[in-house]
């Protein structure tokens, strides 16, 4: 089978022929290049108007002079997300051009593409996917015949947030290059003055991180960024600064995703992803963790037409073609829209065992709750701490120990790893004695960032998922919320819960022996009573049932209803807004 794929959704007009039997992918474009700033939406469509018929000529010339006047079996094109008046240019060439041909038309997701072809080149079964363009970021995995979203950012895209600061300074479109090159030789210049570290630690700016969940935005480290220009702040250490904050947050959320789904491989996406130093970081995780990691060649990382074609392959393969009646683009097409038709019949994503929690009340991998019950010593690692559970029965205790991270600069990972460990042993003592069920803490070593917690539940509730859990955590985060808390990362990983109850008494009071919840590692958390933090709350732990459990509505009803129960009516419907903040809805 032999596509032609167009792509458009914003600044890149690009025709490619893939060849499915010699898997080769010829890829035509012409990048549209504005003067000053971001892009312009009419400016764009103007140039897509001027350049999609003559990318798209250039392939079909290059494809009948090989294979002769029936070289095309399929055209694909960019159906969404992007700029609508791209997108109706790409539409309709696309639409002329399968009759022309009388073949069958595929409309493709462009984020989904930029997964697939990763997929495609590396031969990976089942990865996570980290996509970082210009408009877009997010995590994506695979169950259940759809793409899940596991975080996404709140606000801008990676690259968007990076180019409004380049705008700031008056520099030119696309700022991400620049901003790579200025860093790179910031740090060069650090390194070769202190002597080693790349910049001492007073080179990097105290700049807004903010991860919550697997969700973060970039809001405020842009507008931060704006500010320190303003101040005088030379441009190179901001660039240097601005990416290694945002690139460790993508790579912090990236772990967790990995944690969560239990994946062992991840694959990048996306313009940004050519960045040499988000790279570096990906892989030096991925290589902690034990997990594969591949970015395709830069040729398929910015928006290009072979991707397009690769998965146009793949869905005219599987019969998944559209009448020219149903066609229509869709400029806000998020990737969990899209059934993975392509993929029919491939088991889920695996989710970890309770023995491979991640949180303070990790049992022991591959062992049952029983086995664990009669550990000596119990090592793992998770996506942020190494956990030691020591002692039998229910004088077991756990040793959580956040682990350096290597991608992160030295300066900001032994900030976060403190902070974060203050802020887990204060908000679970606190959470506790507002009548949320948590561990007792022990014991908090701040030179080696590590607490000593009591051992509570038998499982996670990522591997117990049922409507009477998920109803109590709901009328746990209602308790905190209404103690001026959050949790920040309240995922079905930081949720024990205790069938058989086996625990000691409860925080409330209630008596030894009752099957209970607990919420455990709130290194996230935090201390506040706005109605916006709250919300997160509830829309963090919602993404994690929707990201792995094969029947989330249920699940999220009976947490809706436990939080509304007991919390605040307002903090349900600001949920709603929240939800639909998201880049891709």
């Amino acid at each position: 089978m032999r596509v032609l794929g167009i792509e458009g959704t914003a600044w890149c007009a690009s025709a490619a022929l893939y060849d499915a039997e010699a898997d080769s992918v010829l890829i035509e474009s012409d990048p549209y290049e504005p003067d000053s700033g971001g892009i312009h939406p009419r400016e764009a469509a103007e140039h897509m108007s001027e350049a999609i018929p003559e990318v798209v000529d250039r392939v079909l010339t290059a494809a009948e002079a090989e294979h002769g006047p029936d070289a095309v079996d399929a055209v694909a094109f960019s159906r969404g997300p992007g700029l609508g008046p791209c997108l109706r240019i790409v539409g309709t060439a696309a639409r002329s051009l399968a009759g022309t041909l009388d073949v069958p038309l595929v409309g493709v997701n462009h984020m989904v593409a930029h997964l697939e072809i990763g997929r495609h080149q590396s031969g990976f079964d089942n990865p996570v996917c980290l996509n970082a363009s210009g408009a877009n970021a997010h995590l994506l995995g695979y169950h259940d015949g759809r793409y899940r979203v596991l975080g996404e950012t709140m606000d801008a895209g990676v690259g968007n947030a990076i180019d409004k600061f380049t705008r700031h300074v008056g520099w030119s479109h696309p700022g991400g290059p620049k901003v790579e090159a200025a860093a790179k030789e910031f740090a060069a210049d650090a390194s070769e003055a202190g002597g080693g570290e790349a910049g001492a630690p007073a080179d990097l700016l105290d700049l807004p991180y903010v991860v919550k969940g697997m969700d973060f935005s970039f809001s405020g480290i842009s507008s931060a960024a704006n500010d320190a220009a303003d101040d005088g702040v030379a441009v190179e250490r901001i660039c240097f600064s601005l990416q290694e904050h945002v690139f460790a947050m993508l790579a912090e959320v990236s772990e967790r995703a990995l944690s969560l789904t239990g994946a062992d491989e991840l694959v990048l996406g996306g313009g940004v992803a050519q960045n040499d130093r988000l790279r570096e970081m990906l892989a030096a995780m991925c290589e902690a963790r034990g997990a594969d990691f591949f970015a395709p060649e830069p040729r398929f990382l910015r928006d290009n037409a072979g991707m397009i074609a690769v998965l146009g392959a793949k869905m005219a393969a599987a019969g998944d073609t559209l009448p020219v009646a149903e066609s229509a683009v869709d400029p806000n097409f998020r990737p969990d829209q899209v059934p993975v038709t392509w993929r029919a019949g491939e088991s889920v994503a695996r989710v970890p065992s309770s023995g491979e929690s991640t949180g303070a009340g990790a049992t022991g991998a591959g062992k049952t709750s029983a086995e664990a019950a009669e550990a000596e010593t119990v090592d793992r690692r998770g996506a942020e701490a190494t956990v030691t559970v020591t002692g039998t029965g229910d004088g077991r205790r756990v040793t959580k120990r956040r682990v350096a991270k290597s991608y992160r600069y030295p300066a900001l990972d032994r900030t976060l790893r403190r902070d974060r460990t203050v802020a887990e042993a204060r908000l679970t003592s606190e959470a506790r004695r507002a009548g949320v069920p948590t561990p007792l803490v022990y014991d908090v070593d701040l030179a080696t960032t590590t607490l000593s917690l009591q051992h509570v539940g038998e499982r996670d509730l990522a591997a117990a998922l049922e409507e009477r859990w998920t109803e109590r955590v709901g009328r746990h985060l209602a308790r905190l919320h209404r103690a001026g808390m959050v949790h920040g990362d309240p995922t079905t990983r930081n949720v024990r819960v205790s069938p058989d109850g086996r625990d000691g008494a409860r925080s409330d009071g209630t008596a030894e022996g009752t099957p209970e919840t607990y919420l455990i590692d709130f290194g996230l958390g935090y201390h506040t009573g706005h109605v916006e933090d709250h919300a997160m709350d509830l829309h963090v732990f919602e993404g994690s049932i929707r990201a792995t459990a094969a029947d989330p509505d249920p699940l999220i009803a009976a947490f809706e209803a436990g939080y509304e129960s007991v919390g605040d009516p307002e903090v349900l419907g600001r949920l709603r807004d929240v939800a639909d903040r998201g880049r891709y809805r």
